[in-house]
């Protein structure tokens, strides 16, 4: 009988991935997050214990759960691009977690408990049950793109699982921003010139695609073009407004690093 409810599962899944990267195949946690296909603050929280926490110690340090981990881990190394692959290998991980069963009888290795941290309950709770309703998402478009029986209507329901799973992982972040009372960041690690090469490889892409296309292509065909070109347009917005207001004061308009809520400077 299955202890946590479908999403929680997931989360397990990937926490219990991301361990065995990071630990038994010596990744970084930001390698183990790309691999994912996750936020580096995702997997460190995992790792650390801000999240899950009483989820992990249930599942204990049995073998059958660290064996179905380290399969996934073991084909998102082998893999290309690994992040096409993590979302069905993860939720088909959480299928098995489901089934084997958790066992509360050995706990994982003490984790570092985090320091509580004031937060704005009522909108961190809104976020967590967004984050349940995209992972529930994933399983639905997951388990619609094996009814499918060609191999586009199935990229359809894979693009918009990849997708909600990005989603519940970012509303997972923000969440813990906010809990430690962060409301404004700007990016770090990143240079005015990085992002300005990119935005012109962006743009060289464009440029040699096919004139036309999308009027030429229909149905499930033209709708998967359509998607590209909207991701396209996404990203130019996203590399637009980071450069504009996005950056550290050293490579953009000056600004603090962080600004924390006005609540937590009350008396």
């Amino acid at each position: 009988m299955s202890e946590f409810a479908p999403a929680t599962y997931v989360q397990l899944t990937q926490a219990l991935v991301a361990h065995e990267l990071v630990h038994s195949y010596g990744t970084s946690e930001r390698e183990a997050a790309e691999l994912l296909g996750l936020v580096p603050s995702a997997v460190s929280q995992y790792l650390s214990g801000k999240r899950l926490r009483p989820q992990l110690a249930a599942i204990g340090a049995r073998d059958e759960p660290r064996r179905i981990a380290r399969g996934i881990a073991q084909q998102l190394l082998a893999v290309d691009h690994p992040q096409e692959y993590s979302p069905g290998l993860v939720l088909e991980g959480a299928r098995e977690l489901a089934s084997a069963g958790a066992s509360r009888r050995s706990p994982m290795p003490p984790l570092p408990a985090p320091a509580p941290e004031p937060a704005d309950r009522e909108v961190v709770a809104g976020l967590g049950r967004r984050a349940t309703l995209e992972h529930a998402a994933v399983a639905d478009c997951m388990r619609l793109a094996q009814k499918a029986r060609d191999e586009l209507t199935r990229a359809i329901f894979r693009q918009i699982a990849s997708d909600s799973l990005r989603h519940a992982e970012i509303v997972a972040s923000l969440a813990s921003y906010l809990d430690r009372g962060l409301t404004d960041t700007v990016a770090t690690g990143v240079t005015r010139s990085d992002i300005e090469r990119l935005i012109r490889k962006e743009k060289v892409a464009e440029a040699e695609t096919v004139p036309g296309l999308t009027r030429r292509l229909g149905g499930v065909m033209g709708l998967l073009w359509e998607s590209m070109a909207s991701d396209e347009r996404k990203h130019e917005t996203l590399l637009e407004h980071l450069l504009a207001g996005g950056l550290l004061p050293s490579e953009g308009p000056t600004r603090a690093p962080a600004r924390r809520s006005a609540r937590r400077h009350r008396g």
